[in-house]
């Protein structure tokens, strides 16, 4: 099982979802407060499950939130980022040689996220 790692970042504050085996799965934004922190790895669990836009299609059908976006960025890599209902990003990935890496990163979102531990790491 995965865990989620809270941590200081600047004035605010990130988390990590980490897979069993160390790797960071994704990203959130930063947060003000350790509490509203907690609050995305909460929408993070409530929205895992959600059904997966790729963007990388041409003529791809626009889901509607919760979703998971796949697409490619400035490096020609693939990414995802998941949307909660309201449309905030709220958890993004690393970049992705391969599309089917990708989706094994969003599988394996949707597979911690919801039993993983919140931890805080010490400064």
């Amino acid at each position: 099982m995965g865990k989620f790692l809270i941590k200081k970042a600047g004035s605010g504050y990130v988390f990590n979802l980490e897979a069993s085996n160390g790797q960071v799965v994704c990203t959130s934004q930063v947060y003000a407060s350790e509490a509203t922190c907690k609050n995305g790895i909460e929408s993070v669990r409530k929205n895992c499950k959600s059904k997966i836009e790729d963007q990388t299609l041409q003529g791809y059908e626009a889901l509607t939130n919760p979703k998971y976006e796949i697409y490619l960025d400035k490096a020609g890599e693939y990414r995802f980022r998941l949307k909660a209902s309201n449309g905030e990003n709220i958890a993004a990935s690393q970049g992705y040689k391969s599309k089917q890496s990708c989706k094994s990163g969003i599988e394996s979102v949707m597979n911690n996220a919801p039993d993983s531990a919140v931890e805080k790491q010490m400064d």
